[in-house]
């Protein structure tokens, strides 16, 4: 594969700028992503923008990277690698990407790259004469078993002939692409075998049932009674059921002892999480927190006499029962505002912002419109703070944020210096160019 590179400046729009609905899109799909990983909404945002514009331009690619605080440099990385995005303008009507790897070259790849170079333009990447087509080839398309096959903007047509393909190209020439089914251009579903299945011929025989747990035997039923019964009491205290203690006894019909049930375990929550909260927990938190196994009576199963021992708990209070509960963990509150540092444990910012009004952080390269709001919330507003960062500051900053090694990559604290100091007057007397 040839090298991938940017259009001619001649070409070169001089800004870009998404549609109020793909904007609106756009903004949207960053916010599937969490918060320091919004970078990996590139890829669905370069395809968005191609699929406004028809290509990728140098102005989307810088206005994709300022949207997610990322280096021109790493979405340019993105767009030239892959071949699904288009680096110059291509043909209005299709833009065809003949697989030229080795299934579909065994397979008549050959042929159709002679019918691009007759129908619509000998070289690749030139439009013909109405600029309504172009063509290129490309590496494997990903449909090797139906070989060969072309990509046309998200669609792939399959099992082409040379007969099929010149059909293909006429219909979209003429503005009639639409008329033409992607996939399989033969009688097959998908991939499946040309000739019709070759296996799994015959009609499924087993009918679907609903599944019903069988019944236990009748020596298990009649042996579960027994197995439950309490044991006899012992001279040593018997431990209690802390759970059972704090609850009010349940009286009245089942429907009611559900509810009052019911109404007693959300009391009973209710009361530890108050404690909890007062740093004061009672016994019934202490059965939850802990867990009754951990202080039940263990019993020595493998003595006839089937006595059991209990280990007194540490804080004097009763032993919990041998019922095991549920361990309650409270969940951790959100924050009430999105702010980097409540990845952290916390809402406050990191830094004291400085008071006066905030610099313009985006004219340090490496930051956009989001990464300078990210910053903000952590309390950076100004060229100065970041010129006097320390390796601890640094260190927070990226830890917050989540892109380890940004700061001295990017030149961060010689950029801030030269702005602090005199502006962009400055900037350009020590870079020898504006900031971006």
């Amino acid at each position: 594969m040839v090298a991938r590179r940017l259009a001619d400046e001649s070409v070169q729009p001089a800004a870009f700028a998404f549609t109020a609905e793909n904007a609106k899109w756009a903004e949207w799909k960053i916010g599937l992503y969490p918060a320091g990983r919004q970078q990996s909404a590139v890829i669905p945002l370069l395809m968005r923008a191609q699929d406004q514009d028809g290509w990728v331009s140098r102005a989307t690619i810088e206005t994709i990277a300022d949207m997610l605080g990322m280096a021109y440099i790493r979405v340019l990385e993105v767009a030239t690698f892959y071949t699904q995005f288009q680096l110059q303008p291509v043909g209005s009507r299709a833009h065809i990407q003949v697989c030229g790897t080795t299934p579909c070259q065994l397979r008549g790849a050959e042929a159709l790259i002679d019918i691009c170079k007759s129908k619509i333009h000998h070289d690749p990447h030139h439009l013909n004469a109405d600029g309504t087509m172009s063509w290129e080839e490309v590496e494997c398309a990903g449909a090797c078993v139906n070989a060969p096959m072309v990509t046309i903007y998200h669609d792939t047509y399959e099992d082409l002939t040379p007969e099929r393909f010149e059909e293909i190209v006429d219909a979209f020439a003429a503005g009639k692409g639409d008329t033409i089914k992607p996939g399989p251009q033969i009688d097959r579903v998908y991939s499946a075998a040309a000739a019709g299945p070759t296996t799994l011929l015959e009609k499924p025989s087993a009918k679907r049932t609903k599944f019903v747990p069988p019944a236990p035997p009748p020596e298990a039923a009649a042996a579960a009674p027994a197995a439950a019964a309490p044991q006899a009491p012992t001279t040593a205290a018997k431990p209690k059921d802390v759970s059972a203690e704090s609850a009010p006894a349940i009286k009245g019909t089942p429907k009611e002892a559900k509810v009052s049930e019911a109404k007693a375990e959300g009391e009973r929550k209710a009361a530890n999480a108050s404690a909890k909260a007062n740093g004061k927990p009672n016994k019934a938190m202490r059965e939850d927190a802990v867990g009754a196994e951990s202080k039940a009576a263990k019993v020595d199963g493998g003595k006839a006499s089937g006595k059991a021992k209990a280990d007194a708990p540490a804080d004097g209070a009763a032993a919990a029962g041998t019922k095991k509960t549920r361990t309650i963990i409270a969940p951790r509150a959100n924050p009430a505002e999105v702010n980097p540092v409540a990845e952290k444990g916390g809402s406050a910012p990191l830094f004291s912002a400085p008071a006066g009004a905030a610099d313009d952080l985006k004219l340090i390269s490496g930051v956009g419109p989001v990464l300078e709001g990210r910053l903000n919330a952590l309390g950076i507003t100004k060229w100065s703070q970041v010129a006097a960062f320390s390796a601890d500051d640094i260190a927070k900053v990226e830890d917050s944020l989540s892109f380890k090694g940004r700061v001295a990559r990017d030149n961060w604290l010689a950029q801030a210096a030269a702005l602090a100091k005199g502006g962009e007057a400055e900037y350009v007397r020590v870079f020898g160019k504006k900031p971006r």
